[in-house]
């Protein structure tokens, strides 16, 4: 098992490149699928969920060929089987994008319930909800949920609570319905329009997205497309916080400043110097930094996916600060983690109270899950001494390259898979 080892303390400063985003990527490797010509998809992130997707496709027939680390030809006229394999889905939570491309394109699709990273409950009724809503016939028999229908006919829906995995799947299914569907309550995530404009380079007819009304009219087919994907603002709001944390001094490249205002607002608000550029966020911390107060919430709020970063970065200013985490109950299993390291940090409920500390120690703490996981690395890196991370599966999900983009930095960051090699480092540090 893969371990990461860091020995803290140094600034990180310097340009790091931002992949392409993880939750855009997925969806749009399921829709690509709903056509029966060759799309081409650029600027994909070299990520473990990313690589699974693409496995689980090619496994119902459809021809994947891999061009090069971020690029991917897909075609989905060799599909063959609806079924999708419970060995691929298990390990990521996208594999329900698969019910919306399935059905849209073949009214019928057999996806088991999606797994990934336990970070609270993620029903998908609100998913399944908008299938029948469609005219499908859904039930969940096996561990496996089954839907099919003889054609989908447009209609509206009004999703009870925004959920972006909701939108998209439903976005996906309508885009080939009979007729207009309107979606109502629609999530207005980046990503959720970065699908849009995806199936429409595929010749969907779709209005809206970005807002909380969406307008699909159903289109009979889907041709080819190039289509690139839009950078990660979760990765790109991670290497942000790690300047916070070190007060280091970086430049975030391949960004869309815009996607970034909640997380950029939160950093000028504790003392950080934000700069923009039209592709790129400088980041500065040159002093202690102060305390402040964050709720997660639906974009354009403050993403749920930086608030374990942002309590990092908290755990180190002054003052009391309070996180409220509004969207996952079980966000906040990290804090342990955190506290092992010398974080004052109490939990009551869906709120985390933080009393800044001048500094962490190192420890040996386990990731629990993809954004934790990262937040603890950013911890390891200000604190001083040796931290060993396990459990890194989860970071690699998510993030391409993690650690050595951090070496470009300055980090002293090393993968290891044996004690002996963490004992190495502590005596000789990255080699």
């Amino acid at each position: 098992m893969n371990q990461y080892v860091i020995r803290g303390g140094n600034p990180l400063a310097g340009e790091v490149e931002i992949a392409g985003a993880k939750n855009a990527a997925l969806p749009i490797i399921s829709a690509a699928i709903m056509a029966d010509q060759c799309v081409t998809l650029e600027n994909l992130p070299d990520v473990n969920d990313v690589n699974v997707l693409l496995e689980s496709i090619a496994g119902i027939g459809a021809h994947v060929d891999r061009i090069d680390r971020h690029t991917v030809k897909i075609n989905g006229s060799t599909i063959h089987d609806c079924c999708v394999e419970y060995e691929y889905i298990k390990k990521i939570r996208a594999s329900y994008y698969l019910l919306g491309a399935l059905l849209g394109k073949y009214n019928s699709a057999n996806v088991p319930l999606p797994g990934g990273c336990n970070i609270g409950s993620r029903p998908i009724d609100q998913h399944l909800k908008g299938f029948r809503a469609l005219g499908c016939d859904v039930k969940i028999e096996h561990g496996t949920i089954m839907a099919s229908c003889d054609y989908m006919r447009g209609t509206s829906i009004f999703l009870d609570k925004v959920s972006v995995g909701a939108t998209i799947n439903i976005m996906m299914a309508a885009s080939r319905a009979v007729g207009r569907t309107t979606i109502e309550n629609a999530a207005k995530e980046p990503h959720v329009v970065d699908v849009a404009n995806f199936l429409n380079s595929m010749g969907a007819d779709i209005r809206g997205a970005g807002t909380s009304r969406i307008k699909i009219n159903g289109v009979t087919s889907f041709h080819g497309c190039s289509y690139t994907i839009v950078p990660d603002m979760i990765e790109a709001g991670t290497f942000m916080m790690a300047a916070a944390a070190t007060k280091g001094d970086i430049i975030v490249k391949n960004v869309i400043p815009k996607h970034l205002e909640a997380i950029s607002a939160k950093l000028l608000e504790i003392g950080c110097e934000v700069e923009e550029f039209d592709a790129s966020v400088r980041v500065v911390a040159a002093r202690r930094l102060q305390r402040t107060h964050v709720t997660t919430q639906p974009y354009p709020g403050f993403p749920t996916d930086m608030q374990p970063q942002m309590t990092v970065v908290l755990a180190l200013a002054q003052g009391t600060s309070i996180v409220t985490e509004s969207i996952f109950e079980n966000r906040f299993k990290y804090v342990d983690e955190l506290a092992r390291m010398g974080a004052n940090i109490k939990v009551d409920s869906h709120t985390a109270i933080i009393d800044g500390v001048p500094s962490l120690t190192s420890a040996r703490v386990s990731s629990p899950d993809l954004r934790a996981g990262a937040a603890l690395v950013i911890a390891g890196l200000s604190a001083e001494g040796v931290t060993v991370i396990d459990d890194i599966v989860y970071i690699l999900r998510g993030y391409e390259d993690f650690d050595g983009k951090l070496r470009s930095l300055g980090a002293e960051i090393k993968t290891v898979s044996s004690e002996r090699e963490v004992e190495k480092f502590r005596l000789g540090g990255v080699s």
